[in-house]
């Protein structure tokens, strides 16, 4: 029985045409949540396209409207007006971003008693989610925070590199991701009733509260049932492979996306004819098709961009080989899953939160040793029952395992007991 009238999230940090893993899971959550409870989102117009692109409703076109699938009555959806200072550029629009999270967390009232229990859920740890929480916690200490913290910041000398050897470790960025984590990480130890992570590795990073039982491990989902769907009316595309090898996730240092084309050309001087097909977009776009064309593998290698869920991203998915997740710093990897439920074999680094996400479907190599990550894909191409074999076992955990309604329903029951 779940002890809960309202569920408020924070989700200011959404951004752009992809999806982070923050970004899908809080939607996925709303999407099965407010089919129960009445759930409020705060975001900003991004997060309020993000949410349209996503079938959760409809907005006007001021964004001042939302119309909620007829599925989600119990949706409400607030924007934040920000007018055009996100157009002054990105720095400028991530700092009027906090001071709208800030403003938030000070002017909303909330109605809170025994009867009307409310829990906070900030979808990222960036300040603009994170702080409004943490302010509407101080005013109403009564309410539950259920903080979402995903990953972890590498240290700032390594770069995106958990361990073993990468040629560009990008390590302004990670500085940034650092700097950004290092004064939220105490208010959420202190303030945060319940933390959310990726993977069993990054509950060290919260001791008191592993301690308390306040960790969560939200261990990725896929929409089985959409897929299974899919599956049962386009049987005959799994017969049918166009490209030896796809990738999906965003494109960003952490992933590796570059270093996949160097990857793809040791396997195109074997396999000559060797086609990759890459979904997604992000800040390394620009960089990934200029290697392609440096490499003369264009004709080696398509690149989709972001696509969205449904029948076009599940055609792709049918038509490929094996699925390739060459992230050199993760903290879980659901877009490699959403492949594996095709019974698609993965090739990865070894990175340690593989360990609990990907106990098996994925063949693992010593993290930046790209020859073994091309010998591999080569040795699953080329070998057909093994390439059937870790397929299987791949969609057979997804299958268990993976499913967007057991985990929606796992962690709402975990956030909404009485503390």
């Amino acid at each position: 029985m779940f002890d809960i009238k309202q569920i408020r999230i924070f989700a200011l940090a959404a951004y752009g045409k992809g999806l982070s893993g923050g970004d899908r899971i809080f939607i996925e959550f709303a999407r099965r949540w407010s089919k129960n409870f009445p759930v409020e989102i705060y975001v900003w117009k991004e997060g309020a396209k993000m949410l349209e692109r996503q079938h959760l409703g409809i907005f006007n076109s001021q964004f001042s409207l939302f119309n909620a699938n007829k599925d989600y009555r119990n949706l409400k959806v607030h924007v934040s007006k920000l007018k055009n200072l996100c157009k002054l550029g990105f720095l400028f629009c991530y700092l009027t971003r906090i001071i709208e999270g800030i403003r938030l967390g000070l002017s909303l009232k909330l109605i809170t008693n025994h009867q009307s229990p409310i829990t906070i859920y900030s979808a990222s740890e960036f300040w603009m989610d994170s702080l409004p929480a943490f302010i509407l916690k101080l005013r109403y200490p009564k309410i539950t925070w259920a903080a979402s913290w995903y990953q972890t910041a590498p240290n700032p000398f390594h770069g995106y590199l958990e361990n073993g050897q990468r040629r560009n470790k990008y390590f302004f960025s990670s500085l940034f991701y650092w700097l950004m984590q290092l004064p939220i990480k105490p208010l959420i130890s202190s303030f945060a009733d319940y933390v959310l992570v990726n993977n069993e590795e990054e509950r060290k990073q919260f001791s008191d509260l592993n301690k308390k039982g306040r960790m969560i491990v939200v261990l990725g989902a896929v929409p089985l049932e959409e897929i299974n769907k899919f599956l049962i009316t386009n049987s005959k595309l799994l017969t049918t492979k166009e490209y030896d090898a796809v990738f999906q996730g965003r494109l960003h240092a952490q992933k590796g996306v570059v270093e996949l084309i160097d990857i793809w050309k040791k396997v195109v001087e074997i396999k000559p004819l060797a086609k990759l097909a890459m979904i997604g977009d992000g800040p390394l776009m620009g960089k990934v098709k200029k290697r392609i064309t440096m490499n003369k593998l264009t004709n080696n290698i398509k690149v989709f961009g972001y696509v969205f869920d449904g029948p076009k991203k599940y055609k792709i998915f049918s038509k490929s080989k094996i699925v390739v997740h060459p992230a050199f710093y993760d903290s879980g990897g659901m877009a490699s899953a959403e492949a594996m439920a095709f019974g698609l074999p993965c090739v990865g680094f070894n990175l340690k939160a593989y360990k609990s996400y990907y106990p098996q479907g994925m063949v693992k190599v010593d993290i930046g040793n790209t020859n073994a990550f091309a010998k591999k894909i080569m040795e699953l191409l080329e070998n057909y029952s093994l390439r059937i074999k870790i397929g299987r076992e791949a969609k057979y955990m997804i299958e268990e395992n993976w499913s967007w309604e057991k985990r929606a329903n796992e962690v709402l029951e975990r956030i909404t007991t009485n503390k």
